[in-house]
Order: C-alpha cells, then structure tokens, then sequence
C-alpha cells in the first residue's frame, strides 16, 4: 500500500447517508428526524466524518447549517455508493437464504388504487418478509425523488409525443424500462353520437369543449388534436378524475382519460367511455438507480408490478370500450 492511500480518508456507508439526509432535509435538525436519529448523534456523525476527511463538511449560515464543497461531493456520490452496498447486502442475503427488505416505492395518482394495493397484496403473499412504503407523485417528481434517493422504485408513465418526457434527459444515469401500458379512453356523456365508434376519430370532436386532466395528460391533449388537425377548446382543467366524469356527465365537455384513472372509482351514470387507437396508449415505466436490480427486494418489486402490469392489459382487453 503506497503512503497516499495511507491518507485517504475512511468513508462508511452511514456516515454518507446522513450527509444526504443533511443536503435534502437542509438541517441536522431534520436530517436527524428523518433518520431517525437525535440531533446530537447526527451532529457527532458529522464531527467524526470531518476529522476523517480533514475538511469541513458544514458551515454556519445564520441560525443554519449548509453544505461546503466537500460536503457537496460526498452527498453526489452517496446515492451510488448506498445503492451499491445494498445490492451486496441482498445478495448476500439470499445466499444466506432471506427473503428480506424495505422497497421505498413511488408512484403516479391513477396507480394508487389500482395497481399498488395488488403489488402489496402479491408481495405480502409471496415475500412477506419485504415491506413497501408508498408516496404518491407525478413522473418528474418521481424521476427526482429516485435520482436524490429518496425512493427505490419510480412507477412512472409517459404519453406519445411527449415533449417534456421525463424519462428523457432528466433520467440520464438512471435505470428506465418500460413495464406495460395503459389504454388511453374517451369520456363522453352517454348518447353522445361519438360512442358506437371503435376506435373514435378524435377528428370529430373538434367542436367540443374540453375538460383537460394533470399536466401531462393535458400536453397529450394538445399533442393528440393537434395531430387530428385541430385544437382543442379547454374549458376546465382539473386532475381530479371524478371530478371530470361529473363534469362529462352533465354534458359541460369530453375528456381523455387513463383506463386505470377509469377503473380507479365506479363509473358515473352518465358516462361512456370509448377507445382510442391503442397507438394513443400512455406507456408505463419502473425508475431505479443503475444497478438497483441487484437488490433482492427491489427485483421481486419490480417484477410483481411487470406481472400486474400484463395481467391489467389482459383484463382490459376483454373489457368494453375496446
């Protein structure tokens, strides 16, 4: 061993997760809650680190604490450092024959009710040693949280034509795959002309006002008439989907929505639902750091959503509006 590599500082994997903690929570205070750790153990963690390293990791800003460079440094790096141990922690595991783990998993609005309760409900029956927790947020969001590793798995969609895929350059160094799909249905008062068509050319609905949903639903709104000649008349936007079944349903416009955002609620009365070209299907993806797969709990996750995944497009392909 040369006399430099005498004097590389020691680093351990835990000393790296609360720096992390402190870059995201921006406080020992709330780096120590989010731990689960006291204040004075967290402050301690740091001293021992710094005096590891020889350099500063915090400085005082007013009343609070942030970050130098080397802090900085070691907070980009402790995601693939964490991500790593934890791969060869779980196969370690399973050569010791657990079945064990903690995924952190987040996901879009329309798979809360759908395909989340059928994920725990599969892992509790078949790895009920792996515990999930869950958190609800829209593809960018969820892209951000597993890049800053506050999430394991990333459930996440994206529309054809999306300009702003957040699979794109905002996912670069990450692990993207795409896990099935998601039929993409017109919502439409009952009687409407439009409903015996299969699937319905949007063309005919340039006259219609529109009800537009999340963001992202609403580009594909856009993209879609745009594609059929057209711009749409939004009249109303909202992402709550019941809400634009209620609005349909007195005849106030049409909408677009995902057949799981459907299948999330009973369909009001009133309502009809009609396809669109499965062309126009939302397309589903899981979202890990590199190398995550190498993790037992996040594998037997990530393959029990694919399995939900093809299941949902085999019941929904034998269901109405197809």
């Amino acid at each position: 061993m040369t006399e430099d590599a005498l004097d590389e500082p020691e680093l351990d994997v835990q000393s790296l997760r609360v720096i992390k903690a402190i870059a995201d929570e921006g406080s020992i205070t709330a780096a120590a809650a989010a731990l689960g750790y006291s204040q004075p153990a967290i402050s301690q963690q740091v001293r021992r680190l710094e005096e590891r390293a020889g350099l500063a990791l915090l400085e005082r800003v007013g009343r609070g604490v942030r970050l130098t460079e080397a802090g900085r440094v070691l907070a980009r790096h402790a995601p693939a450092v964490t991500t790593a141990l934890d791969a060869a922690a779980g196969e370690l595991a399973e050569l010791r024959g657990l079945r064990s783990g903690h995924v952190r998993l987040i996901g879009f609005p329309s798979a809360s009710p759908t395909v989340v309760p059928r994920l725990l409900a599969e892992l509790a029956a078949s790895h009920p040693g792996i515990s999930v927790t869950y958190v609800e947020a829209e593809p960018p969001e969820a892209v951000e949280a597993v890049r800053q590793d506050r999430a394991d798995i990333a459930l996440t969609f994206s529309y054809p034509g999306d300009r702003d895929d957040p699979h794109g350059a905002s996912a670069r160094g990450l692990s993207v795959r795409t896990i099935g799909h998601d039929d993409l249905l017109l919502v439409l008062p009952a009687g409407h002309a439009a409903a015996g068509s299969d699937p319905v050319d949007i063309a005919v609905l340039d006259a219609e006002d529109w009800i537009a949903g999340c963001p992202r639903c609403r580009g594909h709104l856009l993209e879609l008439c745009g594609r059929a000649g057209f711009e749409p008349r939004i009249r109303f936007e909202t992402d709550n989907f019941v809400a634009v079944e209620g609005l349909v349903a007195q005849g106030i416009g049409v909408a677009t929505l995902p057949r799981m955002a459907v299948a999330s609620f009973p369909q009001l009365a009133g309502v009809v639902t009609a396809p669109l070209p499965r062309s126009e299907a939302r397309t589903v993806h899981v979202v890990t750091a590199r190398g995550a797969d190498r993790v037992p709990s996040v594998r037997a996750t990530v393959a029990a959503l694919g399995a939900i995944l093809a299941e949902r497009q085999a019941e929904g392909a034998d269901r109405p509006g197809n």
